[in-house]
């Protein structure tokens, strides 16, 4: 689909189409769409972007709770939106050795506990060892540094995600 195409349609059809850029929240893509027309991906990006930073902290803590933990229950009963499912493999996650797997749900149980969402990363480009080594770095954060950190995470998300739904 193309910027265009985006722009000219309805409320609905625009919600649909981008209502899963940010994980089960829809409506950062209603948020937006008395904004277009939209010149590009960046403009695009940056109102929905804006959208969840205006929304405040409760909404964003909701945004951040939306999102599943890496290789947790859901991904395991398969239950992650395709494009999480997409991510996640990606990344190998759905590989992990016995060992991998165990690190990866006790370092994700301390951190849910620790921070009250579940740890994000934008995964593109990262290996299930990298993955591992940053949550582990991550965990030490305090939370204003951790929740700053996890919105940037679903913002890179984000773009991703436009970026494979939109052509030049």
């Amino acid at each position: 689909m193309s910027i265009d195409e985006l722009n000219a349609l309805d409320l609905t059809a625009f919600t649909a189409r981008l209502g899963g850029i940010f994980e089960h929240s829809p409506w950062v893509a209603e948020d937006v769409w008395p904004l277009r027309p939209f010149a590009g991906i960046d403009d695009l990006h940056a109102a929905m972007c804006k959208s969840v930073v205006d929304a405040g902290e409760d909404a964003q803590l909701t945004l951040l709770r939306a999102h599943p933990q890496l290789a947790g229950k859901a991904a395991l009963r398969g239950e992650l939106t395709a494009d999480s499912t997409r991510e996640q493999q990606g990344a190998g996650l759905d590989q992990c050795s016995a060992e991998e797997f165990a690190r990866l749900h006790a370092l994700n149980a301390e951190y849910e506990q620790r921070f009250g969402f579940p740890f994000i990363l934008a995964v593109r480009g990262h290996t299930r060892a990298s993955i591992l080594d940053n949550l582990a770095t991550r965990i030490d954060n305090t939370r204003e540094e951790e929740f700053a950190e996890a919105l940037h995470q679903v913002e890179r998300i984000a773009r991703f995600r436009l970026e494979a739904l939109l052509t030049a």
